[in-house]
């Protein structure tokens, strides 16, 4: 009795229209993937690099600001080696040469601080090439088909189906935002996807370890009492863990700079999604595969033969 008064949230009654909403974010996400695209940034497209200097500690969010207010957008502005010295990154700029690219920023830093000095300019390719990107594709899928199997063979093959499909979910949803939004997709947002992957995961076989020992231990009620069983018991543990991880990543959001804008941005949105996938869908999709406590029990041990007299 003590278990059952701790169920007062019926998680998985509202898993039909979980699955609706969850239909109705992937596809506007697939959508705006194909049709407006990700943002890349210099780490995937190439550009051109400046190197200035300045006779004093150079203040980036000013330089930002300065060039955004030029007409300059998707600068990537840090310091290199010391506080003076500064790279910037820019976008191609169509057919200028790069002393000529140079020379416009130039123009436009000087008329804050005269003293400013260009120290070279050069174009970079893409750190991230059209082979790395297939090899990078190839080898998430050969990660999401091992963790399918190792879910398989820890809990049951209708979880790591669950499993898998919440990963799926996160990542869909979290590029549609990026999509959407057209906020830069660099390799800080992609190191961010594969974070939210590992949190997801994490938060999703933690809820899966809950479940299984429920099972076992409430041998006659239906496997969806004892889901929201397991859910409600996880509650407190799923909001302290996200709340902590939130707070961080909103200092991030709103102190951190520009420079990790958009990686502070994609770990909130994947945080948010990946504990609402931990429970409608990885959960909610082993339950509507009919998971049953035969499913989640121990394999039978052959008896022992007692030879003693």
């Amino acid at each position: 009795m003590e278990i059952i008064k701790e169920t007062h949230i019926n998680f998985m009654g509202l898993r039909k229209a979980a699955f609706a909403l969850s239909g109705l974010l992937i596809l506007l996400s697939l959508s705006m993937i194909v049709t407006r695209g990700l943002n890349f940034g210099i780490d995937f497209t190439g550009g051109v690099l400046l190197e200035i200097g300045y006779p004093q500690s150079a203040d980036l969010p000013a330089l930002r600001d300065q060039l955004t207010a030029a007409g300059v957008e998707g600068a990537q502005v840090q310091n290199f080696g010391t506080s003076r010295d500064v790279l910037i990154r820019l976008m191609p700029e169509g057919s200028g040469t790069n002393a000529q690219v140079g020379e416009h920023i130039m123009s436009i830093l000087s008329q804050a601080d005269p003293n400013v000095q260009l120290h070279r300019v050069e174009f970079v390719g893409p750190q991230v090439g059209e082979e790395l990107a297939e090899q990078g594709g190839l080898a998430m899928l050969f990660a999401l088909l091992m963790i399918l199997a190792y879910v398989a063979a820890r809990f049951q093959w209708k979880l790591s189906v669950g499993a898998v499909a919440a990963l799926i979910h996160d990542v869909i949803i979290t590029l549609g935002f990026f999509a959407a939004s057209q906020m830069a997709f660099d390799l800080s947002v992609l190191a961010a996807v594969l974070a939210v992957i590992g949190y997801s995961l994490n938060d999703t076989i933690v809820v899966f370890d809950r479940i299984r020992e429920n099972f076992r231990g409430i041998r006659n009620a239906e496997p969806e009492f004892v889901m929201n069983v397991s859910l409600n018991q996880m509650l407190a543990r799923t909001l302290m863990t996200s709340g902590t991880t939130l707070l961080v990543l909103f200092a991030l959001f709103s102190l951190g700079g520009q420079a990790i804008h958009p990686f502070s941005v994609a770990l909130l949105v994947g945080i948010f999604v990946g504990t609402y996938s931990s429970i409608y869908v990885a959960s909610a999709l082993a339950l509507e595969l009919n998971l049953t406590l035969i499913d989640l029990m121990p394999p039978k041990k052959e008896d022992l033969v007692d030879d003693m007299p």
